[in-house]
């Protein structure tokens, strides 16, 4: 049995709600629960670039943490719609391993980073809800596995090669087919659905539940919330219905000759007809994957045609 209670949808809560101390227990159980280990949040940490980039702000939170071993770790996590997302993803923790590293500190002084990505579109073609990368250095002749030496081991602290360099998470929220075996899968049931069974046990759901009921926000932010839903419902049918294909095959076909005229027409008629919707340029640029300069220029040029 579901309980009743209808609960606001994690991206929402990460943008508007998570960010706050008081809520920290929250977005802690679900990182203790994938990582496997006990996770207790810092600090939420304003980066570069998102202070630079309204669109990596609006989908994209870095958190320091520290694990079991007392290790502190930088963890992204992003969610988003995008057709390039896994060049996304390599960029962004890329950023955000040099914006935490001082100008004064040598290379052993990079922080860990995990990139943890809550996809809400089909990335890819496997059939698994959970994938996990690492970076690992096999011989090509003898097929050993690179390891640490000694000193090594003492200067980074570290007990192997891939303990230097990011991880990254992908979750495929529409792959999981809402059968909950472990408590991980407790939250992803949650990330999918906005619900919370009651025999779940999972660290961290029970305060979500608590904290994240939309009856609770003010009215203004109820009606903030519900028409952010109806945005991503439209918004997810376009993008699958014609930016995915009409901007591949545009790519494809050499249709793109220049920075605004290269944009394929089914990607500007989206911009335009959100905009229509009274959609904010943020989530145009979200769904459509074009930068905010870009949007204002098609604009301009459909006002002046």
């Amino acid at each position: 049995m579901t309980t009743k209670r209808k609960l606001i949808t994690f991206d929402w809560a990460i943008k508007r709600l998570l960010r706050s101390k008081a809520n920290f227990g929250i977005l802690e159980g679900f990182l203790s629960e994938l990582l496997k280990q006990d996770i207790t949040i810092l600090d939420v940490l304003d980066s570069e670039s998102n202070k630079d980039y309204k669109v990596d702000k609006f989908n994209r939170v870095d958190l320091k943490v520290r694990n079991h071993k007392q290790e502190i770790i930088i963890i992204e996590i992003q969610y988003d719609r995008e057709y390039d997302y896994l060049q996304r993803i390599f960029y962004g923790v890329s950023k955000t391993a040099i914006e935490h590293l001082e100008e004064s500190q040598s290379y052993a002084g990079i922080t860990k980073v995990i990139s943890i990505n809550i996809l809400y579109f089909d990335l890819g073609s496997g059939t698994d809800y959970i994938y996990k990368g690492t970076t690992r250095f096999i011989g090509l002749h003898n097929h050993d596995l690179l390891e640490l030496n000694e000193k090594q081991k003492q200067l980074f602290k570290k007990d192997s090669v891939e303990a230097l360099y990011p991880e990254y998470y992908l979750i495929k929220i529409n792959r999981f087919n809402d059968i909950a075996k472990d408590t991980l899968d407790e939250w992803i049931y949650f990330l999918k659905n906005e619900e919370i069974k009651e025999s779940f046990t999972a660290k961290g759901l029970k305060e979500a539940e608590e904290k994240l009921s939309i009856m609770k926000l003010p009215e203004d932010e109820q009606k903030a919330y519900e028409h952010y839903k109806d945005d991503l419902h439209y918004q997810a049918s376009m993008f699958e219905s014609s930016f995915g294909d009409g901007y591949y095959e545009g790519k494809s076909e050499g249709k793109i000759e220049g920075k605004i005229e290269g944009i394929n027409e089914a990607t500007k008629n989206i911009a335009l007809n959100l905009v229509k919707t009274g959609t904010t340029i943020e989530i145009i640029a979200k769904v459509t994957g074009l930068s905010e300069a870009d949007i204002k220029e098609i604009l301009q040029k459909a006002v002046k045609e």
